[in-house]
């Protein structure tokens, strides 16, 4: 059974948390976060910080009630997530909520434990929420998605990656950041502040599952285009934030999954997308579920879903994506 997220925004209490792999034991075990090796984005204070900052909390919610959510994200950070093997290949995670939460579990700390074991090293993305008083609140994310990018190649040798090989997976309004950094990655969102500024924030591949690419037709349970524009209805700001209309033969390859009973963010967003990319000959793959609903996730599909094995068919991909 999948839960809808929209039913579950007022039900969450500030209490321990566990992983979506433990999200079927009777006691779950208390989540430490964030991980131990993790990095802040900006040096002081983020930009455009309201003031007072915005006040971070951690809610138990989501799939069983066992899922990690945040809001009040004042320090954005990207969790780091090594692989015992690294062959090259890194992944920044970017976890869906609409713009309005960070769904960390779901579809950052689960698709960590997924990839790793793949060779695959995993940041996940912690970033700001428009609606927290940010000045230019639609750039916000943005800005935080190209300085993560940007901060991970300049320390590529660290985290033994191929700043080559470096991608992204992002689900729902994570999907539409992600596809925004694809197509945007040079977007003149913030200024630059030190030499990780000088790196590419463009990613080598973009994975997006159940992603919003056009808020025109993202259907009326899309909570992401008012979390994210807020009352600025400027039809410029929207055409940008618009990545179906900024495909280019320039963006990366694209990796789509979609179910097509998605209530929330109707399959239409993935079709239209597999559309824009042939158009201008851009390659992508894409995987459409005949069920599965939204906010699945990396491991809440169920056992006998033909869907529940979709990581390892992304990690494949990105070996010649």
């Amino acid at each position: 059974m999948q839960i809808d997220r929209r039913t579950l925004l007022g039900a969450a209490a500030s209490l321990p948390v566990a992983t979506a792999a433990q999200a079927g034991q009777a006691s779950p075990p208390p989540l430490a976060w964030p991980p131990a090796e993790h990095f802040p984005l900006w040096p002081g204070n983020p930009p455009g910080a309201p003031s007072p900052l915005p006040t971070p909390r951690n809610e138990r919610a989501g799939y069983q009630g066992a899922e990690l959510w945040l809001r009040g994200v004042d320090r954005p950070y990207v969790a780091v997530y090594r692989a015992k093997k690294p062959d090259g290949r890194a992944v920044l995670s970017i976890p869906g909520g609409g713009y309005g939460f960070v769904s960390a579990s779901n579809e950052g700390i689960d698709v960590a434990a997924m990839l790793n074991p793949l060779g695959i090293t995993v940041f996940v993305l912690v970033y700001r929420l428009p609606g927290d008083g940010w000045a230019r609140r639609a750039d916000v994310p943005l800005q935080d998605a190209q300085r993560a990018m940007r901060l991970i190649r300049a320390n590529a040798g660290k985290y033994a990656i191929d700043p080559a090989k470096l991608g992204l997976l992002g689900f729902s309004a994570g999907g539409h950041l992600g596809a925004m950094v694809a197509v945007g990655h040079a977007d003149p969102v913030y200024t630059s502040i030190d030499a990780a500024d000088r790196q590419s924030a463009r990613p080598a591949f973009a994975g997006l599952v159940y992603p919003v690419v056009s808020f025109a037709t993202a259907g009326l349970n899309s909570r992401s285009s008012a979390m994210l524009l807020g009352d600025d209805k400027d039809p410029a700001l929207l055409a940008r934030y618009t990545p179906l209309d900024r495909v280019t033969a320039e963006t990366p390859p694209v990796w789509l999954l979609h179910a097509m009973d998605d209530p929330v963010v109707p399959v239409a967003q993935s079709l239209a997308m597999i559309d824009a990319c042939r158009r201008v000959n851009v390659p992508v793959e894409a995987h459409l579920l005949e069920k599965g609903g939204h906010g699945f996730g990396a491991m809440h599909l169920p056992a006998d879903a033909p869907g529940r094995g979709w990581l390892d068919i992304f990690a494949r991909w990105t070996r010649r994506a």
